[in-house]
C-alpha cells in the first residue's frame, strides 16, 4: 500500500527523540498508527483495539510489559487508562528518551487520563486527515498566517489545486487516496464502526437515533450551534444533544469554533460555530454523492468554508502548534447601527488581529471584508492585513490592508 508522508513526521521525531513519553491523538482512520509504525520501525507495537492485549494490560501489566518491552508503541491507549499509572512509574525510573509512544482517538478522554498520570511527562501532539499540502506534496509546514513574511515563503512552493471540488468531496482520510476504494462503503464502514465501537460506551442511544444526530449536525456544518433546534429535529433532550456534541468533539469528528470575545464586542454572539472536521463524511451523512452535484448545491458555500476552517486548524497541528486559543470567529451588531457585521475566521498572534473571509468566488471584492474594521474597537490589539481567500487565480490586493488570495496559500 501506497504511503502518504506526513507533514508531522518532523515534528513527531524531535518530540520522541527529547521527551520520554509522547502522545499522538487524532480521529480514527486519520492515520496515527500508519504515520508512528512508518516513522518508527523499530518500536515493539501493542494494540489495545485487540481484546487479549488489553485484558492483559489490565490484570498483569507487569506480565504486558515483558511482552511488549520498550521502545513500545501502544495504540488507542484510551481503551486502558489505566496502565497510564504503570507507564509513569517506568518513566520516572528512567532518564531515557523515547520509551513510550502512545495513540488514541478520543482526545479528551485521554487528556483526562495524561494530566492525571502523566502530567509533565509527556509531549502531546494531533494528527488530522491528509491536508493540502500533503495530497499535493508541498513540503512547506508553516501555520497559516497572513502575514507578508508567510506570503512570500509560501508562494516559492506553490501548486495549483485544479481538482478542489473532487478532494473536499472525497474527504481526507489517507485510505481514500492510497487505494482504490469505493467512497460510499468507505464512509458507511467508517459510520458504523465509530457508532459500534469508538462511542458505544459514552451514548445511551440507539444507532438509527444518533445517525440521525450526526445527519442532522452535518446539514449545519459552518453554522452557529444551536442545542435547541438540535434537539427539536432529533426528538431527544437538550442535555443529551449538548452530551453527544461533547462526544463527537472529543473523538475528533467536529471543531467547534469559539467566539472571539472582548469587552469593546458587547454586542458580539457567544455561541461556537460546528464545522465537521472532514467534508467527505459530511457529503456521505448529507446524501451528496457527487463532486459535480455538490460543487452546484445549494449548500457549496458552508462546505467550501468547512473545507478552508479545517485546512487552516491543520496547518497548525502539522507545525505541532495548539490552535485553540488563536484562531475564532467574529459576529454581532454594531452599536450604532442594526446591522450585522461577520468576520469568517479571526486568527490572533503576537497581539495583532488578522479578519480571513471565506468566499466560493472567483471575482472578490472589497465589500466582502466590510465588518474588519470593528477589530479597529479592540484596545491593545492591532489589525493586521485582511485576507480573502477564494477561488481567484492570482494574489490580488483590494487595498492596501486587503488581499484576496487564492486556497492555494494556504
Amino acid at each position: 500500500m501506497k504511503y502518504i508522508p506526513r507533514a508531522i513526521t518532523p515534528i513527531l521525531k524531535k518530540r520522541v527523540e527529547t521527551s520520554k513519553c509522547t502522545l499522538l491523538t487524532g480521529a480514527r482512520q486519520v492515520g496515527k498508527s500508519t504515520v508512528i509504525k512508518e516513522t518508527f520501525p523499530a518500536y515493539t507495537i501493542a494494540s489495545f483495539d485487540d481484546v487479549l492485549t488489553r485484558l492483559q494490560a489490565h490484570e498483569e501489566p507487569n506480565l504486558f510489559f515483558l511482552n511488549n518491552p520498550c521502545p513500545l508503541f501502544i495504540d488507542e491507549v484510551q481503551k486502558e487508562p489505566g496502565i497510564l499509572e504503570n507507564i509513569k512509574l517506568i518513566v520516572d525510573n528512567s532518564d531515557e528518551r523515547g520509551q513510550f509512544i502512545l495513540s488514541g482517538s478520543s482526545k479528551l478522554q485521554l487528556m483526562k487520563g495524561v494530566s492525571e498520570s502523566l502530567a509533565g511527562r509527556v509531549s502531546i501532539s494531533e494528527l488530522s486527515g491528509l491536508s493540502l499540502r500533503e495530497i499535493y506534496e508541498v513540503p512547506f509546514n508553516r501555520h497559516f498566517i497572513p502575514t507578508q513574511e508567510y506570503i512570500q515563503e509560501r508562494e516559492k512552493q506553490l501548486k495549483s489545486y485544479s481538482n478542489i471540488w473532487e478532494i473536499i468531496h472525497k474527504g481526507s482520510y489517507p485510505e481514500l487516496y492510497v487505494i482504490d476504494r469505493d467512497w460510499q462503503e468507505f464512509y458507511s464502514s467508517y459510520v458504523s464502526t465509530y457508532i459500534e465501537r469508538d462511542i458505544h460506551d459514552l451514548i445511551s442511544a440507539d444507532s438509527i437515533t444518533f445517525s440521525k444526530f450526526l445527519t442532522c449536525l452535518a446539514a449545519r456544518t459552518g453554522e452557529i450551534l444551536s442545542y435547541t433546534n438540535i434537539s427539536s429535529e432529533v426528538g431527544v433532550s437538550e442535555p443529551t444533544i449538548k452530551k453527544w456534541v461533547s462526544v463527537l468533539e472529543r473523538t475528533g469528528i467536529i471543531y467547534l469554533l469559539q467566539p472571539y470575545s472582548s469587552s469593546s464586542l458587547s454586542r458580539a454572539i457567544k455561541s461556537p460555530k460546528i464545522y465537521f472536521r472532514d467534508t467527505g463524511l459530511v457529503c456521505y451523512l448529507t446524501k451528496w454523492l457527487t463532486a459535480d452535484a455538490l460543487k452546484n448545491s445549494a449548500v457549496a458555500g458552508s462546505l467550501f468554508e468547512t473545507f478552508i476552517v479545517s485546512e487552516i486548524i491543520k496547518s497548525y497541528s502539522n507545525e505541532g502548534k495548539d490552535y485553540s486559543f488563536s484562531i475564532f470567529y467574529y459576529r454581532g451588531k454594531d452599536k450604532t447601527s442594526s446591522k450585522e457585521n461577520e468576520i469568517d475566521i479571526v486568527i490572533e498572534e503576537n497581539g495583532v488581529l488578522f479578519p480571513i473571509e471565506i468566499k466560493m468566488s472567483g471575482n472578490p471584492k472589497a465589500s466582502m471584508a466590510s465588518a474588519n474594521t470593528v477589530l479597529d474597537k479592540i484596545p491593545d490589539k492591532k489589525r493586521g492585513t485582511g485576507i480573502i481567500l477564494c477561488l481567484i487565480d492570482k494574489k490580488t490586493y483590494l487595498r492596501e490592508n486587503l488581499i484576496a488570495l487564492p486556497i492555494e496559500y494556504l
